[in-house]
């Protein structure tokens, strides 16, 4: 199974360079103004993974705690604040997607399809299941269920009870696809998620029925590579308004009632997008950092100082955008213009998934297992 996930990362790293013709080195860091200081506050180690796994591992935060899981199996339960252990509980699973907490669950998902539920306030297992596909992102969990997505194309709906599946929904997936899947995000009574195949679905939450589908990355050239139209991150909601962007497809507004999509823009990117305020930040394949705005997608600002730096997809804290890279580094960019503020470098090695904000405090998971959280304050002058 880890030679699959290696070879499918090759392919991941083929892609993209063929697409995007990445065949420049990735960009250097240069100087600018500190005007953000991070401070570190705490850390604290997971078991890690091959690099090349391009797992969907990343801090969960549920009021004034986090919960995090390693791909060696640990999952633990830390102190916001301070970062100290409240309990850790030892999984004999590969866990590579997860975790994520709800109705008195932590949840997580593994290499071998095996979903494990964690009571959250003992860390004591609850139940176990197996869904037949490789689980590469954080489940949703709500009214009583845990939703899972799998690399198989299916979104499967777990009851918090006991694991036994309440419904179960499939898409096609094509021949080649890129490593990794967005999470599917619970909206009300509605549980929507993107595909493979570019497809965004909005299913009610109860049952599994189909309430609309949307194409919003169209496959398109003469090559499996070129047809490449995979949506690998979350979807994102605000009121009535649902936001997605797909590889080598497009940024696109879609109405949560009905899927109509409201404006469209070509970008292509397999990171994903955050929203703030009344602007949307998409990280591109590329790793520029873009700026649109959220009610017709017109491009505010745009920051391509970390070409092929491998960037994440970005977190909002507070009026800065965050964004990590290959090389360990956490970047801080001043959400109205783009400027680069602040930087650390946690250490570590390179971090895949995107930070993660949790009030004054940003958390992020290098792929080694280690867990840092910064506060960044602005920089005293003088």
């Amino acid at each position: 199974m880890k030679r699959l996930a290696w070879l499918l990362a090759i392919a991941l790293a083929l892609a993209a360079c063929s697409k995007e013709k990445d065949l420049e080195p990735p960009a250097e860091l240069v100087d600018f103004t500190v005007k953000l200081k991070p401070d570190h506050v705490w850390s604290t180690g997971t078991k890690g993974g091959d690099k090349v796994l391009r797992l969907g591992l990343s801090p969960a935060v549920a009021d004034d705690r986090v919960y995090v899981a390693g791909h060696g199996g640990d999952v633990q339960a830390l102190e916001l604040g301070s970062g100290h252990d409240l309990w850790v509980t030892k999984t004999d699973l590969d866990l590579s997607g997860g975790p994520a907490s709800g109705e008195g669950l932590v949840v997580a998902g593994s290499i071998s399809g095996e979903v494990l539920a964690l009571d959250a306030a003992t860390g004591a297992e609850r139940w176990r299941v197996a869904v037949g596909g490789e689980v590469l992102s954080a489940p949703a969990i709500g009214a009583g269920l845990v939703i899972v997505r799998t690399v198989d194309g299916r979104l499967r709906a777990l009851r918090v009870g006991d694991g036994t599946e309440a419904w179960s929904y499939e898409q096609p997936v094509p021949k080649l696809t890129l490593r990794g899947n967005g999470p599917p995000v619970i909206s009300g009574d509605m549980v929507l998620a993107g595909f493979d195949n570019g497809k965004v679905v909005a299913l009610a939450l109860s049952s599994g029925d189909v309430l609309w589908n949307a194409t919003v990355a169209p496959s398109r050239g003469r090559t499996e590579i070129e047809r490449l139209a995979d949506i690998d991150s979350a979807v994102r909601v605000i009121d009535k308004d649902v936001f997605v962007v797909g590889f080598q497809g497009r940024v696109a507004m879609l109405s949560l009632e009905s899927g109509q999509i409201w404006w469209g823009h070509d970008m292509s990117s397999y990171r994903g997008l955050a929203t703030g305020g009344d602007n949307l930040y998409v990280t591109t394949a590329d790793s520029t950092v873009v700026a649109l705005r959220r009610r017709d997608g017109t491009e505010v600002w745009r920051q391509a100082q970390f070409l092929h730096r491998a960037l994440t997809a970005p977190a909002i804290q507070g009026d800065t955008v965050v964004v990590a890279d290959f090389d360990g580094y956490l970047h801080w960019l001043d959400a109205a213009t783009g400027e680069i503020l602040g930087r650390a470098k946690p250490g570590g090695g390179r971090i895949s998934n995107a930070p993660v904000s949790a009030g004054d405090l940003l958390l992020v998971q290098g792929d080694s297992g280690e867990v840092q959280a910064y506060r960044a304050r602005p920089r005293a002058a003088g």
